[in-house]
């Protein structure tokens, strides 16, 4: 049954919400997050949200875990989605296949399509930023059709361009910086998605939606 508390050590303690991962269940994390900012305890650290979790870091000397489990069902039974901050939605332009998608091909050609349909039905989604993480920027987005899902790749690659946009099973993503990965690629977009010199650092947050648009529509044609 749902929530369930578990203990992490002796000074966390990881809500899970649900066991499924839909956009409706991660917008009630976030203003789940939200809540608690505005509805803070004594002795609770920090806490992160996930897909469909929280984990919750406290210190055992101010507080008790009995009384963070006790203060999270208050916040989960006071709750409304509709307090999580204000989604904006971000259109990224993308160059799909070729140098900057290099595995368009193998996720056409896994999924029984042709490369053109992978791009139309990618780029047809309306995505759902779930969380944030793996590198400074980096967004996993729900949303994905199934029939596009591709397992990773068995063998990582050392580097992947900044920008670049893959598939891993059923998430698609943003690589924000240089660094090495193991998602399918089938594009890259020239857009910023994390710069230290800027406020906020981050083009995307939680809850935000992200639209693909692809500026080379007429290659697949």
């Amino acid at each position: 049954m749902f929530p369930k508390f578990n203990p992490v050590g002796e000074s966390a303690v990881l809500l899970e919400i649900d066991e499924e991962l839909t956009p409706a269940i991660n917008r009630r994390v976030h203003a789940l997050d939200s809540y608690m900012q505005a509805n803070s305890l004594r002795g609770v650290r920090e806490w992160v949200p996930a897909y469909s979790s929280m984990l919750v870091i406290f210190d055992p000397l101010l507080v008790e875990i009995s009384k963070v489990q006790s203060w999270l069902k208050d916040c989960l039974e006071n709750v409304l989605d509709n307090e999580a901050q204000k989604a904006k939605k971000v259109v990224i332009p993308v160059h799909y296949g070729g140098e900057n998608g290099p595995d368009l091909a193998y996720v056409a050609f896994y999924n029984h399509l042709s490369p053109g349909e992978v791009v139309r039905r990618h780029t047809a989604q309306t995505y759902h930023v779930g969380m944030m993480g793996f590198t400074p920027g980096f967004a996993y987005l729900l949303g994905l059709d199934s029939s596009l899902e591709t397992p990773r790749l068995k063998s990582p690659r050392t580097l992947v361009p900044a920008g670049s946009v893959g598939i891993a099973g059923g998430q698609t993503g943003i690589y924000p910086l240089e660094s090495p990965g193991g998602w399918q690629l089938i594009g890259r977009t020239d857009m910023t998605l994390f710069d230290p010199d800027q406020s906020p650092f981050f083009l995307l947050a939680p809850g935000d939606e992200v639209q693909f648009h692809a500026v080379n529509t007429g290659a697949f044609l």
